[in-house]
């Protein structure tokens, strides 16, 4: 067997064999590309009737959301909230409550629900169920294929190896062997007479060239996701063999409130970033005397995000943290989900990676479809 018989044979089997999932993680990576874009057009109550002279303190919207939420489901425990720099937007506040954590499907596993709610009038406008929610459906089904992430994880991650190989192959087997095969490899010479099978074999393989160093790209991001271990090794590379452990902070016992500082810490943070594009509020478990407040600012460039800790009693800053005083492994962690997506370029980058992931979708369609029809062929032959 020639190197090239076998390069074909490991690029099939391997195609073959992965060519299901690869099309589910194709698609659904397609229809959350633009989900930022989408969502607060698609949902109304994103969004007042009216905006108002003044808004109401953010610990009484969260009270008000707790309480509104405890009246369908009790044992959810307040998680945060969100606050979007925009006087239209609703106030986000959002529960959890851990179900069964050996159930098979993740909404058996855990239960989110998302509470919208008035800035002005304190209205709940919407109890949402997080977990069947479109665009989190669509995120679970191309992450874990919706089974818990040990199941899942593994699944999606070892059928993304097997696309990376494919990719590698398939860029070997289509390498030209002159400047006169190149003519064909680099664009569609299609004509009146072409037949539909050279129409999906160029299908396959120039669009599989042109989107390759893109497919790739998300493919190695994507892996982060499913193998804890390659997420550490990735960011132990960065750092250049190294390890780094963040001091974990406490608040001060002796200054212990009931009354969590939630107002003086979010006028804090939004005082330091008044331009900011949202703000997320990480409400530390009342029982927890020691826990401190967190916050994160989210800001249109992401190079400019913000996270901060606070005292939770006395509102006291504890720290900052700004990209630039994160480790490279830190720093390559914190982008890689805009690497991913392809928001890292902006929104020209999500189209990219759209169109990257809806052909990479159709590589293992257009391929099985070159295998049909070969093996098709040499059975009339044989008959």
């Amino acid at each position: 067997m020639t190197f090239k018989n076998f390069i074909k044979k490991v690029h099939l089997w391997l195609g073959l064999s992965s060519g299901l999932i690869v099309i589910i993680l194709g698609v659904t990576g397609c229809l959350y590309a633009f989900e930022e874009e989408l969502r607060p057009i698609i949902y109304e109550y994103y969004y007042v009737d009216k905006v108002e002279s003044k808004k109401l303190p953010i610990s009484q919207l969260i009270q008000i959301a707790e309480e509104a939420n405890a009246k369908v489901h009790p044992n959810q425990k307040l998680s945060g909230a969100r606050i979007i720099n925009d006087d239209k937007r609703t106030v986000i506040v959002w529960f959890f409550e851990e179900l069964d954590k050996d159930a098979i499907w993740y909404w058996n596993r855990y239960q989110n629900t998302y509470a919208y709610v008035n800035p002005y009038t304190g209205n709940v406008q919407k109890l949402e169920e997080y977990n069947f929610e479109f665009f989190v459906f669509v995120r679970a089904l191309h992450q874990t294929l919706c089974f818990r992430s040990e199941i899942g994880d593994p699944i999606t991650g070892t059928a993304t190896i097997i696309f990376i190989i494919s990719l590698i192959t398939g860029l070997i087997l289509w390498w030209p062997k002159n400047k006169s095969a190149a003519k064909q490899r680099f664009w569609f010479q299609w004509k009146n007479t072409t037949k539909w099978k050279r129409k999906n074999y160029d299908l396959h393989n120039i669009l599989g060239y042109y989107t390759m160093i893109f497919a790739l790209i998300i493919a190695l991001t994507g892996l982060v996701w499913a193998f804890e271990c390659y997420d550490k090794g990735v960011q132990w590379l960065f750092n250049g063999g190294k390890t780094f452990k963040k001091e974990k902070l406490v608040s001060d016992t002796t200054q212990y409130s009931k009354i969590t500082a939630t107002d003086k810490i979010f006028a804090a943070t939004k005082k330091a970033n008044p331009n900011a594009k949202s703000y997320y509020l990480f409400v530390p478990k009342a029982e927890d005397s020691l826990a401190t407040f967190q916050t994160f600012v989210r800001y249109k460039n992401r190079f400019d995000d913000v996270s901060m800790e606070f005292d939770r009693s006395t509102a006291k800053s504890l720290r900052i943290t700004t990209y630039n005083d994160k480790s490279n492994g830190e720093k390559f962690r914190f982008i890689n989900y805009d690497l991913h997506v392809g928001s890292i370029l902006g929104f020209p980058g999500k189209v990219l990676a759209f169109f990257a992931s809806l052909v990479a979708a159709s590589l293992p369609i257009t391929g099985f479809l070159i295998w049909w029809g070969r093996n098709n062929k040499k059975k009339k032959t044989v008959s």
